[in-house]
């Protein structure tokens, strides 16, 4: 299959890149799937009506049909065709934060394909910010589901090049409207439940929400392999480059003996940190994702980070540990999934 590229980076109106943007819609509206950007990062994109398109977006990604995707919409008017009722509460988080990073979990028609939403009764979906997505949206004017654009399990993309290293020949095509901002994906709020309860950390945070709505619950178990996710990026490894990955929580000196310990094994050993440290490690390859007084900074560059491991030849990852407060509780959830929970403590 030949995957098609449209770049429309710099973009500042609809009409500069309609040609690119209506030839991707046509694909959308013809059952196929195309890769986007978003404000959080790529988005592998199919109509959420169509059980051919959503099948697509499963084998281009290798990913299981159990897990659920979020759909995407160019305009607020949209839910109102699939979902069967906005809580008060939600109502005024999308007043709040549309568009942008935020995906809302919702009671659904019967509209939408059952393959999008794994079999639950409940749909999320989101409005993104990103001008070329919201562009895209609105020309298909069709619900688009939308998970990651990337081979199941691999770091999420920011750049089209990253959607192209994963799947080209697999997909359509893949607007390039260069890098996204954020950096990880969207926030996930379940607002079926009288107090909402955050599914998956994303760049909006507890506080935020809470600012807004009053009390946010922070769903922090992981579900087991015999339930029903309610969200993307709940079950099954997420995020992980080649190599293994490790977290180290403790100090300088004791991240550098375990840089040690590995290399005295004789493995060539990657380390993920920080401009504050990026000279203080002895290491194979040393790759700083953002500064520690900045975590936003960390989130936006992390899969960036980790994918250019898989270019250094490193056979083990050791990475820092980050403080879990606003924004680096969604870096260390995808820090965590990334290493499948293995943290070394000093």
């Amino acid at each position: 299959m030949e995957t098609k590229l449209w770049v429309v980076d710099n973009f500042t109106n609809e009409k500069d890149i309609y040609p690119q943007i209506e030839e991707a819609a046509d694909l959308l509206r013809n059952h196929e799937v195309v890769a986007f950007p978003t404000e959080t990062v790529y988005g592998l994109g199919g109509d959420a009506t169509s059980d051919k398109a959503v099948d697509k977006i499963f084998a281009a990604k290798g990913r299981p049909s159990d897990n659920p995707l979020i759909v995407h919409i160019g305009d607020k008017e949209q839910l109102h065709t699939f979902v069967e009722s906005i809580p008060s509460k939600a109502e005024k988080v999308i007043d709040a934060f549309w568009p942008g990073p935020l995906t809302v979990i919702l009671p659904k028609k019967d509209r939408v394909s059952d393959k999008v939403t794994a079999g639950l009764n409940s749909i999320a979906v989101r409005m993104p910010s990103h001008p070329v997505a919201l562009a895209l949206l609105k020309k298909v004017a069709l619900p688009i589901a939308a998970p990651s654009a990337n081979l199941s399990g691999k770091p999420s993309p920011t750049l089209a090049h990253h959607v192209m290293n994963d799947l080209e020949g697999r997909i359509s095509g893949v607007v390039d409207g260069g890098a996204t901002g954020v950096g990880v994906e969207s926030t996930v709020l379940d607002c079926t439940e009288e107090i909402p309860i955050i599914l998956r950390p994303g760049g909006i945070t507890q506080k935020e929400l809470e600012n807004v709505i009053g009390p946010v619950k922070v769903d922090r178990a992981l579900l087991s392999d015999k339930e029903a996710p309610k969200s993307p990026g709940m079950k099954y490894t997420h995020y992980a480059p080649d190599a293994p990955l490790v977290i180290v929580d403790g100090s300088s000196d004791f991240f550098q003996s375990i840089i040690d310990g590995y290399k005295d094994q004789g493995k060539r050993v990657g380390v993920l940190t920080t401009s504050e440290h990026e000279d203080a490690y002895k290491a194979d390859a040393v790759i700083t994702c953002g500064s520690r007084s900045n975590l936003e900074t960390v989130a936006s560059h992390l899969y960036e980070s980790l994918r250019s491991f898989n270019e250094c030849d490193v056979d083990i990852i050791v990475s820092e540990s980050f403080s879990e407060e606003g924004v680096g509780h969604a870096v260390m959830n995808r820090l965590m999934k990334a290493a499948g929970h293995h943290v070394i403590k000093q």
